[in-house]
């Protein structure tokens, strides 16, 4: 099982999101937001998302921050092989 961590007090853009992706996604994740549903979703192995410090992510990134934290939410509703862990915030 992969497992990516992205901690919102440590990536500072999008581009360092889909670095932390592409290092476990398979090579035709084309780095963008559409691509990254399409790798989640897609049947394979299986992935776990720790997502920490949300709130510092979404601030840091804006619109496409929230948008990314949607997309997980989506992916991990919609597939189980996702999961998306979530620390709560202090």
């Amino acid at each position: 099982m992969a497992e990516i961590v992205l901690d919102g007090l440590e990536l500072r853009s999008l581009e360092e999101v889909h670095d932390r992706f592409a290092a476990v996604l398979p090579a035709w994740y084309g780095r963008n937001l559409d691509a990254l549903f399409d790798c989640l979703t897609d049947p394979g192995e299986p992935v776990t998302v720790r997502l920490l410090h949300r709130e510092a992510l979404e601030n840091r990134l804006g619109p496409r921050g929230r948008a990314l934290v949607r997309l997980l939410r989506r992916a991990a509703a919609e597939t189980p092989r996702v999961a998306l862990a979530e620390e709560a915030e202090n």
